[in-house]
């Protein structure tokens, strides 16, 4: 090869690897919702792209919609984007860690390279009005002779996994109740046409302040403030934790270099008080995981839905 040829296949190869970690970000970087505008973790999001420019000199981010697939398009055009740090994908739990395993998708989670999590949704599981149950070990003592009635909002779903793995690992029988929603359920909860549902804490707090549920344990590690008297499955001798996530990631061939910018961006973005104190405002629960934590987490929550799936014969149902 020529001295002109090796210079200019160099050329080439600099101009293919993209700029240097001292030069990213050149252009805005986008973050592909794959929900509409106006929900939960659109609304989130945005409030990340804002801490993100206050605290990242000379960054802009951009909040591109792409629902669809229940967030599988999104999530398809953002992990399957140029891996160049420039696209970037608002993760969620369902459509990276579960839908996969259901078929329809174009990506797996190996497509992925984590930057972090901002924020989980945490869970609990509630008896309904009339439940012949009232607390934890009541409701594991009935459930272990007589299949439960609990309410989630979709078959496949986020709650519909956390309610069938933790059946697994606490030996009881439940025989689970999608709804299209969780407002649906909360509705058939609350009349008293289940027996229990999972909740958010949210959705949990005002109905059981007015007596027409209650909490038996919250999915968690330790117990939570707004239910400070309600206790752990953990404490109650079953391991089993379960929350949603809201993070995000970037296609899987992203330079390292590249990725470290995005990484440490996206941390000093979380921990800005003023997107705290927003998040919090939108009762979302703000908690920072560095990209090593979330990838266990991720691959945790996908290894639990491939096994519940293949239990329920749902593995592959979308193909």
């Amino acid at each position: 090869m020529s001295k002109h040829a090796i210079i200019a296949a160099a050329a080439m190869a600099a101009v293919v690897a993209g700029p240097a970690a001292a030069d990213f970000p050149e252009r805005p970087i986008s973050i592909i919702v794959p929900y509409s505008a106006g929900g939960s973790t659109d609304l989130s999001m945005r409030l990340l792209a804002d801490s993100w420019e206050r605290n990242a000199d000379d960054t802009t981010i951009v909040i591109r919609n792409q629902p669809g697939g229940g967030g599988a398009i999104g999530t398809s055009a953002a992990v399957l984007a140029r891996p160049d740090g420039y696209t970037l994908g608002a993760a969620a739990q369902g459509p990276l860690a579960l839908l996969p395993h259901q078929g329809g998708t174009d990506y797996q989670l190996e497509d992925v390279a984590y930057v972090g999590v901002m924020g989980r949704s945490l869970q609990l599981l509630v008896a309904c009005a009339d439940a012949p149950f009232t607390d934890y070990q009541s409701f594991v003592d009935y459930a272990a002779t007589t299949p439960v009635q609990v309410g989630n909002s979709g078959a496949g779903g986020a709650n519909h996994i956390s309610a069938e793995a933790f059946a697994a690992a606490a030996d009881i029988q439940i025989e689970s109740i999608p709804y299209p929603g969780s407002a649906d359920a909360r509705t058939a909860c609350v009349g008293g046409h289940i027996d229990a549902m999972v909740a958010s804490p949210a959705e949990a707090l005002d109905q059981a302040e007015a007596g027409n549920m209650t909490p038996l344990f919250v999915m968690e590690d330790e117990r939570i403030d707004l239910f400070p008297d309600t206790p752990t499955a953990v404490e109650m001798g079953t391991d089993f934790t379960w929350s949603s996530w809201k993070a995000i990631v970037a296609p899987a061939g992203t330079p390292d270099d590249v990725l470290d910018t995005l990484r440490a961006q996206f941390q000093a973005a979380v921990a800005d008080p003023q997107f705290v104190e927003e998040m919090t405002a939108l009762g979302e629960f703000v908690v920072y995981e560095d990209a090593e934590t979330f990838e266990a987490r991720a691959v945790r929550d996908s290894d639990v839905a491939r096994s519940v799936l293949e239990q329920l014969g749902m593995l592959g149902m979308n193909n």
